[in-house]
């Protein structure tokens, strides 16, 4: 199986063994709390549950500019993205001091990890436009992680973790979210070698399903993970509740048997388009993956980043040696009239715009809202069921 990223094999921060993790979290009750924000939490899990491998805990700042301007740590860590425990106010904790970190997701803010500060250090605000323009490509407040991200607080606090719970996600999401120690077990489990991940933070339409068939065949796969982002998201995005149903009966009623796995992962999209991209290579080749799929516009937003530059990236900027996953190319997928079935738009020269069965989003939730099912070339019937049914149960303006 494909070697974890940074170690030969995968360290998870999460404390599994009882009584120890009981222990461990009665001794948190005891200590100073710092409450996290929602990104930072995610950031807990993430490293809890292996996908940041081999990182032991969130980043200094030396560490946090080394990536934004080299995607290196101050070790020569490959790393596109700064791991990061933004806070307004630190207060009630100081440096050389083990703290609880408590989950702002949950009733109770529970102790999700805990922490031994290594330091705490002020981020100007240039730093802080750096690291958003160095990582988003944008200081655009307008853009939403950019907005979560200089609004998140100006003191970064920085250590090693312990991680004694995954928040919300394994109890909203049991069926579905997985560490990437247990998708490594599985595929495993299922004797799977070549191994095509597929990120979505959307429902999976029919193009989406095709292109993860397409990408399967090409490279030879024994399975598909379809690994769905379970986190924030931007005000307007579908939730994953409703993302996970949609995707499941798609999977359950036009994948052949044991070609694919639904997981999901606990992590706050971060609209960071190319850098995000990189990224999420990195995790899935922690849980195993050894293709992962890159379309167009992968985890951008609105028209900051161009339709393929987080294709781009892999071959510009990320070294030939740095991540042992290959990455998937795509290009727009769409249903062809001419061909009768759905075809990379690359691969159809001879088409006109016409020639594709193509919908905006808007106009698809347009339909749904109406209680129409867009077309099958375009939607499998009872996944549009399940999009209508969220669409209308929707307060009406």
């Amino acid at each position: 199986m494909i070697r974890p990223h940074g170690s030969e094999k995968l360290n998870p921060l999460f404390v599994s063994a009882e009584p120890e993790r009981s222990d461990l979290v009665r001794e948190a009750e005891q200590l100073p709390s710092l409450l996290l924000n929602s990104g930072a939490a995610a950031n807990a899990v993430m490293l809890g549950a292996g996908y940041f491998n081999p990182l032991a805990g969130y980043m200094n700042k030396a560490n946090a500019m080394a990536v934004c301007d080299t995607m290196r740590t101050t070790d020569g860590l490959f790393w596109p993205v700064p791991i990061l425990n933004l806070v307004p106010d630190v207060s009630g904790i100081a440096t050389d001091s083990r703290i609880a970190l408590r989950d702002p997701n949950v009733e109770g803010q529970p102790v999700l990890a805990t922490m031994h500060v290594d330091a705490i250090e002020t981020l100007e605000a240039r730093e802080a436009e750096h690291i958003a323009q160095r990582v988003y490509g944008t200081r655009d407040p307008a853009h939403p992680g950019v907005k979560t991200f200089l609004e998140s607080g100006r003191f970064i606090v920085s250590g090693p973790l312990r991680v004694v719970n995954f928040s919300y996600f394994k109890t909203e999401f049991p069926e579905t979210f997985r560490t990437a120690v247990e998708i490594r077990d599985e595929i495993g489990d299922r004797g799977w070698n070549t191994v095509v991940a597929f990120q979505t933070r959307n429902p999976m339409h029919r193009a989406h399903e095709e292109l993860c068939k397409m990408a399967m065949e090409e490279v030879g796969a024994d399975g598909c993970v379809v690994h769905m982002l379970l986190g924030k998201l931007k005000s307007g995005d579908i939730p994953a509740s409703v993302r996970d149903a949609a995707i499941r009966k798609m999977a359950e009623l036009y994948f052949p048997v044991n070609s694919v796995m639904i997981t999901g992962y606990g992590f706050d999209m971060l609209y960071a388009g190319p850098r995000e991209a990189v990224l999420h290579a990195i995790f899935r080749q922690n849980m195993g993956a050894t293709h992962l799929i890159v379309g167009r516009d992968h985890a951008g937003v609105g028209a900051y980043y161009g339709p393929f530059d987080a294709q781009e990236i892999f071959t510009r900027e990320v070294p030939s040696d740095a991540l042992e996953i290959e990455i998937y190319s795509a290009d727009h997928t769409a249903y062809s009239k001419k061909l009768n079935r759905v075809v990379m738009m690359r691969d159809a020269p001879d088409h006109s715009v016409e020639d594709f069965v193509l919908l905006s989003g808007t106009r698809v939730r347009e339909l749904l809202g109406s209680g129409i099912a867009p077309p099958e070339e375009f939607s499998r019937p009872e996944v549009a069921r399940i999009l209508m049914d969220y669409y209308q149960s929707l307060p009406k303006n």
